[in-house]
């Protein structure tokens, strides 16, 4: 039933685009950034990113989890700070997960990054400054009733393990083993 309801919103096809695009882009290992905001690291979506890049042969969505304050005596790729956004590159990707308002700190750096020919994506709920800046932006309102921001995080990361060329179908039968293996599998009369 979920599939289904999710079907006939657009939610699918959303994600499935924005999942495409963040595929595209992340070409370089090591090149996607991945940051969130002081009150949210992605470190979720990082683990996600980095199974699909393992499982999908895409090693260029295994990310670099930015943190704003990376403990000093955790492993090296739990230690990569802002100044990294500040070394952002020419063939790089920005990815920006904001569930609030990104700060002023975070737009400035992100604004530095696409001057210099990073590619942005974003993932927010309503921040129309970041929308602004990003390449490509997929918005999850706050009151949506049916994909929360850490669903939609689920569904990206799944769209972006997708092989390219792969259709439609192929995103839906990957995302129904997905709900399988959260929900149970579907009845059928």
């Amino acid at each position: 039933m979920l599939r289904e309801v999710l079907a006939a919103t657009g939610w699918l096809e959303r994600t499935d685009a924005f999942g495409r695009a963040l595929r595209a882009t992340s070409r370089t290992p090591g090149g996607l950034l991945l940051v969130g905001t002081p009150a949210g690291d992605p470190w979720h979506l990082a683990a996600h990113l980095d199974d699909e890049s393992r499982l999908g042969g895409a090693p260029g969505l295994a990310p670099t989890l930015v943190r704003w304050s990376p403990p000093p005596g955790g492993p090296p790729h739990l230690r990569v700070g802002l100044e990294r956004l500040e070394a952002a590159a020419r063939g790089e990707t920005l990815f920006v997960v904001a569930e609030e308002g990104a700060p002023a700190p975070l737009l400035e750096r992100v604004d530095d990054a696409r001057r210099v020919g990073a590619t942005v994506l974003a993932l927010e709920s309503g921040d129309r400054e970041l929308r602004g800046l990003a390449h490509e932006a997929l918005s999850v309102p706050p009151d949506e009733p049916l994909v929360s921001f850490d669903g939609a995080q689920h569904l990206v990361s799944a769209a972006a393990g997708a092989e390219p060329g792969s259709s439609r179908r192929g995103l839906r039968a990957r995302l129904a083993r997905f709900l399988d293996a959260v929900s149970g599998p579907a009845v059928t009369d």
